[in-house]
């Protein structure tokens, strides 16, 4: 009788599982300090600098995740009929259009390797540029080619911190951003006028993602492939044993879909070796699911050990279904494109013995150039990493003891 009273108190306790999950995922990228992090914030109610070291110097270094529900009011009439609340400025009951997951992305210049990680998931971006300085700044150009790499189109600029430039700076840095967009391609992007702080134009921001980021079409008969982006585990000290739960790994789908009792195989796994285990929950800002499709951002609970999903143990690992990815390796042979318009900064060559940074869509690993032959460059990695054919990776290499990216491959 006891036990059956205490299986059904925690039975209430569970929270409900929904059907909802965020659809898309919009990056919010960058230079460092213009504003980015303060942006998430308005659209979405949440700070996502919550690591320690990132409070104490300000600046993001882990990627920031916030999901938020985009709403718009049927009585108003223009673009300020857009907000994240129920309940419209007017009064009025506004209509919900879609829930959406926002990147945060670093724009520290030594933090490049997180962002192109995080770009991995991305289905859309908008580029904050702030108002009071010039454009464009490096991190600004490095993170647009970062985008265009990782295949995103879809672009809303945010010209940020409007209210600390006067009239006639503001027009000059608009001028510099358009500029900026027509060399690389995106001379149609919005821009939108925004100060973060005091949230002036957010509802202009939002319809112009409305109209310029659609949620992507998705094939849920694929096979299942999901980054994974952050592990941990949330199990408290003191716990006991039968209250332990088992790993959990967070990230993003990226085709198929899956759901709770599947069987999943993480890869490269530890050492090479990929990791079996269970899928025993589904987790997203919204609540507990059933099943989880591509897009947004989602927590998969496994019956792994928790020792082996601490700290981001499990940070670029790749998600499938047991036997669907290629076997992990340690060799690869890549065909590089170097970056034109930076490779004045950076010798457009790649050195035997030289070391570089491979950014595989969101595992970021260290190789060495083994050699070249007939036009590919053969890299030896440090730890295996798993890698399709004709996959696209980004390329970084130390040049004045910072990481640049330099060029995009394409494996052989």
């Amino acid at each position: 009788m006891k036990k059956a009273k205490e299986k059904k108190s925690r039975e209430k306790k569970q929270p409900l599982a929904v059907d909802e999950q965020a659809v898309v995922n919009i990056g919010m990228v960058g230079h460092v300090d213009h504003g980015k992090t303060s942006l998430t914030q308005a659209l979405t109610g949440k700070w996502t600098e919550t690591h320690s070291e990132e409070l104490k110097r300000g600046i993001s270094i882990r990627l920031g995740y916030a999901d938020t529900t985009f709403y718009k009011c049927p009585e108003c009439k223009g673009k300020e009929a857009y907000g994240i609340k129920k309940e419209c400025h007017c009064g009025g009951r506004a209509e919900k259009l879609r829930t959406v997951s926002f990147v945060d992305a670093p724009g520290h210049e030594t933090l490049l390797t997180t962002m192109l990680s995080g770009a991995a998931l991305m289905q859309g971006a908008i580029l904050v540029i702030a108002a009071n300085e010039e454009c464009p700044q490096p991190q600004t150009k490095e993170h647009l080619t970062a985008l265009k790499i990782a295949g995103v189109q879809n672009i809303v600029v945010a010209q940020n911190k409007i209210d600390l430039a006067g009239k006639e700076e503001a027009i000059k840095n608009y001028n510099q951003i358009k500029e900026f967009l027509k060399k690389n391609g995106f001379e149609n992007a919005v821009i939108i006028p925004v100060a973060a702080h005091f949230g002036t134009n957010i509802d202009l921001l939002i319809g112009a993602i409305e109209k310029t980021i659609p949620t992507p079409k998705t094939d849920e008969s694929k096979e299942l492939k999901a980054y994974c982006v952050r592990s941990f585990d949330v199990n408290r000290p003191g716990a006991k044993i039968s209250e332990l739960k088992g790993g959990i790994i967070g990230g993003s789908i990226i085709q198929g879909k899956i759901k709770i009792g599947d069987k999943i195989e993480i890869s490269p796994g530890i050492d090479g070796k990929p990791i079996g285990t269970k899928v025993t929950s589904l987790n997203c800002a919204q609540g507990l699911l059933k099943e989880a499709r591509a897009g947004g951002l989602i927590g998969i609970g496994t019956s792994l050990d928790p020792s082996i999903t601490q700290n981001d143990r499990m940070r670029g690992q790749v998600v499938a279904l047991p036997g669907k990815m290629p076997k992990p390796v340690k060799s690869l042979s890549l065909k590089i494109n170097f970056i034109e318009r930076l490779a004045a900064k950076v010798e457009n060559k790649l050195k035997t013995n030289e070391i570089l940074v491979l950014t595989i869509g969101a595992m970021t690993a260290l190789g060495t150039v083994a050699g070249e032959k007939q036009g590919t460059v053969l890299v030896e990695m440090k730890m295996p990493v798993v890698i399709e054919k004709g996959q696209k990776i980004a390329v970084s290499k130390k040049e004045a003891g910072r990481w640049r990216l330099v060029a995009y491959a394409i494996a052989e």
